[in-house]
């Protein structure tokens, strides 16, 4: 069973039709919008300020979200994957953003709709970006924004709303095996 934990009055808000791994922990002040998907391991802590998450959100396996007490908050647009052992802490990020695995965004930075944060990029605190990719340490952009950027980040999330209603109705996996 999931660790789903009130703390200091406040305890998390989740929408309709999410599916929450049984080894994910979301603690205090989180809000989560409907269809998202937090997988094992992973662990949202809003213990020392706000985490805020849109629809149809996936947190990966490993993903962290956190903040800094009364500096920072953690909001996720719509749309938006948060790849395997990312670390989001504090940021802001808009709608069909793809954050690879291994990313970190660290706290204020703030990441515009339809952009691609590259596997083990560090986006550094404060920084605000343009729609594009970014990759490297400190991220970079390597490429400009573009619809095409903004529908591969947005795939990906729906992919992972087939992979959630796997596990809400497993009868919905034998239907794409025939």
């Amino acid at each position: 069973m999931a660790i789903i934990r009130e703390l200091n009055g406040m305890t998390p808000k989740m929408g309709k039709n999410c599916f929450i791994a049984e080894t994910a922990a979301i603690i205090g002040d989180v809000t989560m919008g409907d269809d998202c998907s937090i997988w094992y391991s992973a662990v949202l802590r809003g213990d020392v300020n706000t985490i805020k998450i849109g629809d149809r959100v996936n947190i990966q396996d490993g993903a962290v979200l956190h903040t800094l007490y009364q500096r920072s908050v953690c909001e996720i647009g719509n749309d938006v994957s948060v790849g395997h052992n990312a670390i989001i802490h504090g940021a802001k990020v808009g709608n069909n953003v793809l954050v690879g695995m291994g990313a970190i965004l660290m706290d204020n930075a703030v990441i515009p709709d339809n952009t691609i944060i590259a596997a083990g990029a560090v986006v550094l605190s404060n920084s605000v970006l343009e729609p594009g990719v970014y990759a490297g340490i400190p991220a970079k952009r390597v490429k400009e924004g573009s619809e095409a950027i903004g529908a591969a980040a947005h795939k990906n999330a729906q992919g992972y709303m087939m992979y959630k209603e796997w596990f809400l109705n497993p009868e919905s996996y034998k239907e794409v095996k025939e």
